[in-house]
């Protein structure tokens, strides 16, 4: 992929968190490229560090206890995680915005959902109360609520509805990148599939690349460009959607994969992948899935394996891969 098609480059982002029971490795150096129009998406258990990944780039880290300890997260030229918090500011929601995992939470319970979508449009556009006023039943209209609901409360709207209103938000100012994390985890399955598509849609109308956080392997499939799967707070394998799907080259992804229901097969049982992942607390000093990989050597235990290369964009974080190539 073009260079100059680099809309965001985070590059070997560490953050912990510093607790009482000891210091979290959440993030161990990862790296990602997202590029202008396209969706890259994250995958892995609850715990690996999608979310922290996601709230690293806007720097919404709580601290204490979270630290960014080091890496870089290049936009437009910037690193953001150098430049001031005034700054930071003016980035979120208008260049860089974020879609939270529960809409029930996300929202503000006092304020009417129109004020809600306003206070944004507000902040980053020198307009009129009552311009903001109409891009905001604009926005309303957009993502499929009738603008005279604009001045109801969001305890009067379905999950479904709320999470509309949260892409209303995230959207409101056109932001370049969108992250949107698990934004359909609260939700049925047929709402869920419509949030997917309204997002799709509007993405596609803004040319918006996005960073989708999911462990839906079958959402990714339907909706990224590029995947990169995250396991104890590092990248394991990376590449764009058809590289990873069609050859699968951790044993990671492979037991993700194999832990998916098949429709066509008969089986009494599913999949599972042994073990658990683990504490952050207190890592292995290699390969972070050695404990729970039938093909891990002493090796694997020996120290972190690299990201190789396997052909063309897709790159894998361990041993057997570096044998095989």
């Amino acid at each position: 992929m073009a260079e100059n098609n680099k809309l965001l480059e985070v590059k070997d982002l560490v953050i912990r968190y510093e607790t009482d029971d000891g210091v979290v490795e959440a993030l161990n150096g990862v790296s990602i490229d997202i590029y202008t129009g396209k969706t890259l998406g994250l995958v892995g258990e609850t715990g690996a560090g999608k979310t922290t990944l996601a709230k690293g780039i806007l720097r919404l880290i709580p601290s204490p206890p979270g630290k960014i300890v080091g890496g870089e997260v290049i936009y437009d030229g910037k690193d953001l995680l150098k430049i001031s918090e005034e700054e930071m500011r003016k980035i979120r929601g208008k260049h860089i915005s974020m879609i939270f995992q529960d809409p029930m939470t996300s929202l503000n319970p006092v304020m009417t959902v129109r004020d809600q979508i306003m206070e944004v449009i507000l902040q980053h556009n020198r307009i009129s109360k009552k311009e903001a006023e109409k891009r905001a039943e604009d926005m309303l209209e957009l993502v499929g609520i009738p603008a005279e609901r604009g001045h109801e409360y969001p305890h009067q709207f379905s999950g479904g509805m709320k999470q509309r209103v949260i892409i209303a938000i995230a959207l409101a100012c056109q932001p370049k990148l969108l992250i949107a994390d698990e934004p359909t985890t609260a939700l049925d399955v047929t709402i869920q599939a419509q949030v997917l598509d309204l997002i799709q849609k509007l993405k596609t109308r803004d040319n918006t690349s996005m960073l989708l956080i999911t462990h839906d392997l079958g959402v990714v499939a339907q909706t990224c460009d590029y995947v990169g799967i995250v396991y104890a707070g590092e990248i394991v394998e990376y590449g764009t959607l058809r590289e990873v799907y069609k050859d699968m080259r951790h044993p990671y992804t492979k037991g993700l994969m194999a832990s998916i229901p098949n429709l066509v097969e008969n089986v009494r049982r599913l999949q599972t992948i042994e073990g658990l992942m683990p504490d952050p607390t207190n890592l292995p000093k290699g390969c972070k899935f050695s404990d729970r990989c039938k093909y891990a050597t002493d090796k694997c235990r020996e120290k972190v394996p690299e990201m190789v290369n396997v052909g063309g964009e897709h790159m894998v974080r361990c041993i057997l891969a570096q044998q095989e190539k």
